[in-house]
């Protein structure tokens, strides 16, 4: 197990133990960022179809959700919609608190999910053009920046001189049974603030037990994600957190209700309930960004999902996004406006929008965003993404 600097392992081996805010009294607030990676090519018009293009339906036929009743679309602005799995980010737009970006891309164009989560990560137009990430960059901006790895290996995005740390399941055997129990005792008549910190590490080591238990092979996100939330709560902890989700690359039986499209929505929507519940009122000043390499074909295979593709949808979500709004300078879905005639056409780059988070949430100064964090040619970040 990866831990914090600031963290302690327990002799029973449970966990991470970050002492608990009381020990070090009221605490400003401080702005917190998570990255979301969908490694595999999400299918940003699966997750936010596009239903009020006329040609929505014709150009999607076989992968179309119905209008109306069990599979249609929740709906957001009239044009677009979510899919039905995606309740609790529904929820989330519905308290403006989401915020969806349409037709979003990275500046990489090939079909090769290597490269593209390469510069995807490291924030260059080209692949392999630096070994380190944009988010390890932007951390090393700030004073204090410190960001979180939660999972069996550190992302490229948090790679970097800047410091970091990770935290990943236990491969340590369980405390026998009755043991926390009985130290949780002794603690609480002897020593009140150990007691506590003992208990927070025993609700982390529930957070391991469902890791190990299958979590942790990139299909369930909730517990890497109540993780997360746990560690970025604490005061002393790190301001930024990097997740990654696997299971986006749907060749085949995308559109079935219990297929691998709705069973990945559903983990991501449940990770972030359950990234929500476990940063509680830290998530008044957290925004979460979800991205993924690149999007997916607009028509049908004949396998009845999606093949590699170009434009995508990604997520701001958080109590701190200005959200409520879809953000598309939408191509439109007839053949002329297809990418290479058979992909959502990029219209919104990623860099910008991840640009203005970091310059309007974060802080990073416009300097180091051109020539640390983003540092290709044209970088335009977005405004007004961030609650004044």
């Amino acid at each position: 197990m990866c831990l914090s600097r600031r963290a302690m392992l327990t002799a029973a081996g449970f966990a991470a133990l970050s002492f608990p805010s009381f020990a070090f009294g009221q605490t400003p607030r401080r702005a917190l960022f998570v990255l979301i990676i969908l490694r595999g090519g999400m299918d940003g018009l699966g997750a936010a179809p596009a239903i009020g293009d006329p040609l929505f339906a014709q150009a999607r036929e076989g992968l179309a959700p119905p209008a109306t009743g069990d599979g249609a679309p929740l709906l957001l602005d009239g044009f677009f919609g979510l899919h039905p799995a995606l309740l609790e980010t529904h929820r989330l737009y519905a308290a403006r608190q989401a915020l969806i970006v349409h037709a979003v891309g990275t500046a990489y164009r090939e079909r090769s999910h290597f490269d593209a989560q390469n510069s995807l990560e490291i924030g260059l137009a080209t692949p392999h053009g630096r070994d380190t990430g944009w988010l390890n960059a932007a951390l090393g901006a700030l004073p204090g920046g410190e960001g979180l790895s939660v999972g069996v290996a550190t992302p490229l995005a948090l790679r970097g001189p800047a410091p970091t740390s990770s935290w990943s399941p236990s491969v340590l055997e369980a405390p026998e049974e009755g043991t926390v129990a009985r130290l949780q005792a002794l603690y609480a008549a002897q020593d009140p603030a150990l007691a506590a910190a003992l208990r927070a590490g025993a609700e982390t080591a529930m957070t391991a037990e469902d890791l190990a238990m299958g979590a942790g092979r990139g299909r369930n996100l909730a517990p890497l994600a109540r993780a997360a939330g746990r560690f970025l709560r604490d005061p002393e902890g790190p301001m930024a957190a990097v997740l990654e989700l696997g299971g986006w690359d749907t060749h085949a039986a995308q559109a079935t209700a219990l297929g691998p499209f709705s069973r990945a929505l559903r983990s991501l929507d449940g990770g972030v309930l359950a990234l929500r519940e476990a940063l509680g009122t830290a998530w008044d000043d957290t925004v979460v960004a979800v991205v993924t390499e690149f999007g997916r074909t607009v028509g049908m295979n004949g396998a009845g999902g999606s093949d590699h593709g170009q434009g995508s949808a990604m997520f701001l979500l958080g109590g701190a996004v200005a959200g409520g709004r879809v953000l598309a300078d939408w191509p439109g879905l007839g053949r002329s406006a297809l990418a290479e005639g058979r992909d959502l056409a990029v219209t919104t780059a990623m860099n910008d929008v991840l640009a203005g988070v970091l310059a309007d949430h974060l802080n990073v100064s416009s300097r180091a965003l051109s020539e640390a964090v983003f540092p290709d040619a044209g970088l335009r970040p977005v405004s007004g993404l961030i609650r004044g």
